[in-house]
C-alpha cells in the first residue's frame, strides 16, 4: 500500500474512533453507528493493502 492510502486510512480510522467516543455521551446508537462505520473503515483497508501485495506479487 502506498504512504498517501496508508495515511488515509490511518486518519479516517482516527477520526471515526474519535466521532465514536464523542458521540457516547450525546447517543447510544449513533455510538453504535460510528463503531461500525470505524470497524469497516479498518476492515477495508486490510482488504485494500491484501489486495494490492496480491496484484504486486502476480
Amino acid at each position: 500500500m502506498s504512504k498517501p492510502m496508508a495515511l488515509f486510512f490511518a486518519v479516517l480510522s482516527v477520526l471515526l474512533m474519535s466521532a465514536t467516543a464523542i458521540s457516547i455521551s450525546y447517543n447510544g446508537w449513533v455510538a453504535v453507528l460510528m463503531f461500525l462505520l470505524t470497524i469497516c473503515s479498518i476492515g477495508a483497508g486490510f482488504v485494500v493493502n491484501a489486495k494490492m501485495k496480491r496484484r504486486n506479487q502476480g
